[in-house]
């Protein structure tokens, strides 16, 4: 039935693999046998249905080589039988009496190959050859989707940690976070001051739903200029307007399947919302330069620190879009109004950065805890972070006291006998100027030191009418 064309080529790629030989016919399944040891496979051969479950039932078979017809039974019906109980298992249909319509029925219900006997060595390991690619292929699959699943899962871990706290108004926020992740297509409006942690909730959001596994495009609407806001948001065609060198696709097109996070919305021009709207509305967009729209499915998230109603009130912030925006309302409350956060996130933090410094976690006294409580931190959590990290490396000991803070502290730090200044204007403004002193006045470094983007430091600049000199003695 075969002739001796057939040679071994890579023993040590095949030495992993398991083949299972159904055939009623004795003398097939001992030359095939022999065949595929010399190739250097794992195999095992059934002259029965019976034997052939039982070994597909007690071993790991990865490829099937079945005939077509047996005794008391169709191959085809085995065939159905094995991928429904092994859908892992690949099978190669043989047979002497094939026809046209065997082979279309065998392939349609799941057969990776099909040879009709007789047949050469050469052929049957061509066969084999091109099954073990599949099959290492989808092991390749299979192992970048576990390492993928892993590092999501990593990465919702991650984020969960450094969203954390024992106050009530905290456990409500993510109360109310898990509960918009269940429905996917919600909109989901967060708002609260910088630094409280806006985006860390809307990646909770995203990454606790089903869209998960797709992008989070996260997006800060300030950080664009208005040239490029339309093409950015919506994508262009290849030579639509001067710099379109290729065609592009837009934040909404990217983030199909996925969740569009818009970081401060109010930000956006009055212009661009109109458009905005209309995009979350219909789920289509149409690219700069072209007539077709594109459908798009996307969940919009957006954040900001803005007073809302006065900036509608204004008229520089759509109603329309914002009752679009606000499905579920998430607010975040300044780290002042929920002093039971802070030795937590400092415990954490601590830990967070010992382990990132290579030191060793360090004590925090109760003093220092209780000095921290007694401090505004009009940055918020960022600005606790940013604290933590500069008082561990500048720490001298093994234990952080408030000496270590008054120190590194952007801010004199309050004493629980001095009243508290809640003024969010003049604690920014007296932190920009400390940042920017502290960096001798580089606009790069002190918005990195802000933990905001340069654009929205040269924002916060003119608002306030800073003008940044060269000089150290700077007076704004």
């Amino acid at each position: 039935m075969f002739n001796n064309n057939g040679k071994p080529e890579n023993h040590q790629l095949n030495a992993q693999l398991k083949v299972l030989v159904i055939d009623d016919e004795i003398n097939f399944t001992e030359e095939i046998e022999e065949f595929l040891l010399n190739q250097g496979y794992i195999s095992f051969t059934a002259n029965n249905v019976h034997k052939g479950r039982a070994i597909l039932k007690n071993q790991d078979i990865d490829l099937l080589i079945l005939d077509v017809r047996l005794k008391g039974v169709s191959g085809l019906d085995i065939l159905k039988e094995v991928k429904q109980d092994y859908p892992k298992v690949e099978v190669i249909i043989v047979s002497a009496h094939g026809d046209m319509e065997t082979v279309i029925t065998a392939l349609r219900n799941g057969a990776i190959d099909y040879l009709k006997k007789p047949f050469r060595h050469t052929d049957i390991q061509i066969a084999i050859q091109r099954t073990r690619k599949f099959l290492d292929l989808q092991r390749v699959i299979k192992n970048m989707e576990e390492r993928t699943s892993l590092i999501s899962k990593n990465l919702q871990d991650k984020i969960k940690r450094d969203f954390i706290g024992e106050s009530q108004q905290i456990k409500d926020i993510l109360d109310l976070a898990m509960t918009a992740a269940k429905y996917r297509d919600t909109s989901v409006l967060i708002t609260g001051e910088s630094g409280t942690g806006k985006e860390n909730i809307a990646r909770i959001i995203h990454y606790e739903s089903s869209r998960k596994d797709n992008i989070f495009c996260a997006v800060n609407s300030s950080a664009i200029t208005d040239s490029l806001l339309e093409s950015e948001f919506f994508g262009h065609k290849k030579g639509s307007f001067t710099g379109a060198i290729a065609d592009k696709k837009g934040f909404f097109e990217v983030s199909n399947q996925g969740t569009l996070f818009l970081d401060e919305i109010a930000d956006m021009p009055i212009n661009l919302q109109a458009k905005i709207l209309r995009a979350i509305e219909e789920k289509t967009i149409t690219r700069v330069g072209e007539t077709e729209p594109i459908a798009t499915d996307f969940r919009i998230i957006a954040a900001t620190n803005h007073n809302i109603d006065q900036l509608i009130q204004e008229k520089k912030f759509r109603l329309d879009l914002l009752h679009r925006l606000n499905t579920i309302h998430i607010k975040i409350p300044p780290l002042r109004e929920r002093i039971a956060d802070i030795e937590p996130l400092l415990k954490h933090f601590a830990s967070e950065f010992a382990r990132k410094l290579n030191k060793p976690t360090p004590k925090i006294e109760r003093e220092t805890i209780n000095f921290l409580k007694n401090y505004s931190f009009p940055g918020n959590v960022r600005e606790l972070k940013n604290m933590v990290e500069r008082a561990l490396i500048l720490c001298k000991n093994e234990s952080l006291s408030e000496s270590d803070f008054m120190t590194t502290a952007p801010i004199k730090i309050e004493s629980q006998q001095t009243k508290i200044n809640y003024n969010l204007e003049e604690n920014e403004l007296s932190l920009i100027r400390l940042a920017l002193k502290e960096k001798n006045y580089n606009q790069n470094k002190t918005a990195e030191l802000l933990g905001i983007t340069r654009d929205s430091l040269i924002r916060r600049l003119k608002k306030y009418g800073i003008q940044v000199a060269k000089s150290e003695n700077f007076e704004p």
